[in-house]
């Protein structure tokens, strides 16, 4: 390498980390700001009636120092605004440890419109159960919710994945052996007072908690009766006249040691028996990944140098390395743990007819590749770990005529029937049906996280626009109007910000598409976590991939 390619590369490593640590400075500012939930003045409202936040009982929960794996951090980002936004949904919820066992914990954060449930904290809360599910991990619920939204109650009360759904989570969950634990710690209000009562068992806080199917107000407008909420439902009512809850605590404190002792007690299942041993440390430091990870979304670049930040040193063996080359399929540890890696690789390689190709483009070769290694991993009962950086599959009459599509079937069909865990990372593009066949969110990761780098749309921004930009004029001349030059490029700019928003990780992450966005540097550590959360269910099933075509 000359002297001057050198420095071209330096100042291309600069660029890229300057637009990186750009983006990291953004994320870590916008979650000290979801992390206050309703703001400092509420928090004191909170802490002046003697509650602890919902942050603050989830830590009082956990073993000390160890991690805490949040889910949904921006659930409802920049969403609700009419109703003056709900900052994580008014739940916080994720995966950490108490006596060592991992378990899900969600919490209502009353500081958030006193923890009511919009549309998509449903949702989140779904989330919470469908991971305890899959993991066969306990589940904790502190709950602290004046109950549904009301002025959204049509969205959020009859359908499938509406509130009904997760009472109907609380029974499936016992009767499958997973561990449910509930502490009433503030009001507990109509059809949520069914959540910890359907728990395997119910705490209650003394002058704080109440539960009850309908509050004062109501039962005086409905029966014509009058009576205070502590009467109606409070701590002395349901420990010794109704029998509703097993424990009567005298404050949150109290609440949050008695739930660690009774996880401490919980009788073990045994695991997935997932491969791990002492883990080496990577070729490279994490800390690589800001200048490495490019900032034009085009330019081409070498996803295995990501790799050497995040796998163990001499721990990777790739499969077919000369074959399907836009797709890296590849054997490796990550802190200890076997991994099946398949990665989008962005660099322009040469097929093995010596043909050009363009990498972030899957290719009828890397499709079939990748295809019968997600099948060894299901053999080998390897989980898989996909980092997306994909445009979509290669179009074409070249392509068409290769047989693009039957074998872009075959890797969706591998992927949808994979029976390890899935965890995916969509670390920049992820368009169309690449987003599907790199295991989207539509196909069943466990776990699904975006570095701040990340776009997921059905196409690229600039194809997007122009094509949007051709319908509205189209439609505009069938109408007999006329437009200038000059405001074409108005409305194209004006198509190209709303696409750009809808396209962003954060816009993305609101509506739980993905579990969250993560800095590049903390994705090893993450996988670790997530693989240790996974090796919890010993009941994977038989991997049968039903038909693909040859």
């Amino acid at each position: 390498m000359t002297a001057e390619q050198r420095a071209r590369n330096e100042e291309t490593t600069e660029a890229n980390l300057d637009a990186m640590k750009n983006l990291v400075r953004i994320l870590h500012a916008r979650e000290e700001q979801v992390k206050l939930g309703g703001g400092t003045k509420a928090i004191e409202r909170h802490h002046s009636r003697g509650k602890m936040t919902a942050r603050e009982r989830i830590a009082g929960l956990l073993d000390e120092d160890s991690p805490f794996l949040e889910i949904g951090l921006f659930t409802a980002w920049e969403m609700y605004g009419e109703y003056g936004g709900a900052p994580s949904a008014g739940t916080v919820f994720g995966i950490g440890r108490i006596h060592g066992r991992d378990c899900v914990i969600v919490a209502n954060d009353a500081t958030v419109k006193a923890g009511a449930w919009f549309p998509i904290t449903a949702k989140k809360n779904l989330r919470a159960q469908e991971i305890a599910m899959e993991n066969r991990i306990p589940i904790i619920y502190l709950v602290d919710s004046a109950g549904v939204f009301l002025p959204m109650q049509d969205e959020i009360f009859p359908d499938k994945e509406h509130f009904g759904r997760i009472f109907r989570n609380n029974a499936v969950m016992s009767s499958m052996g997973i561990p449910q634990l509930s502490a009433i710690m503030g009001y507990c209000v109509a059809g949520g007072a069914y959540l910890p009562i359907m728990s395997d068992e119910a705490m209650i806080v003394e002058n704080t908690g109440t539960v009850f199917l309908a509050g004062a107000h109501l039962v005086k407008a409905a029966i014509g009766e009058e009576v205070d909420n502590e009467t109606l439902g409070g701590a002395k009512v349901h420990s010794e006249v109704s029998g509703v809850t097993d424990y009567r605590m005298p404050d949150d404190e109290t609440a949050l040691r008695t739930l660690r002792d009774l996880v401490s007690k919980l009788g073990r299942r045994g695991n997935a028996g997932f491969d791990r041993i002492d883990p080496v440390p990577p070729r490279r430091p994490a800390e690589d990944l800001h200048g490495l990870f490019p900032k034009d979304r085009s330019r081409p670049f070498d996803t295995n140098e990501l790799l050497s930040c995040i796998i163990d040193d001499h721990e990777f063996v790739e499969y077919k390395a000369d074959y399907g080359k836009s797709l890296i399929c590849a054997y490796a540890r990550i802190d200890g743990w076997a991994v099946g890696i398949v990665a989008n690789q962005r660099s322009i390689v040469r097929s093995g007819s010596g043909e050009m190709q363009i990498g972030g483009v899957i290719y009828s070769d890397s499709a079939d590749k990748a295809t019968r290694f997600i099948m060894n991993c299901n053999q080998k009962r390897i989980p898989l770990v996909f980092l997306q950086d994909v445009s979509g599959f290669m179009i074409g009459s070249r392509a068409e005529h290769g047989g693009i599509i039957k074998d872009g079937a075959k890797l969706v069909n591998a992927v949808a029937n994979s029976v390890v865990p899935k965890i995916t990372f969509i670390i920049g593009n992820s368009y169309g049906a690449g987003n599907y066949a790199m295991c989207g969110k539509a196909y069943d990761p466990r776990f699904i996280f975006a570095w701040p780098s990340a776009q997921i749309a059905v196409m690229g921004g600039a194809q997007a626009s122009k094509t949007l930009l051709e319908i509205r004029l189209s439609q505009m001349e069938r109408d007999g109007r006329q437009i200038s030059e000059e405001d074409q490029q108005e409305l194209l700019r004006s198509i190209q910000e709303r696409y750009e928003t809808q396209t962003s990780p954060y816009y993305a992450a609101a509506r739980l598409w993905i579990d969250g966005i993560i800095d590049p540097v903390h994705t090893r550590d993450v996988i670790s976590h997530c693989i240790r959360v996974t090796d919890n269910n010993p009941d994977l099933p038989r991997f049968n991939p039903g038909v693909i075509q040859t």
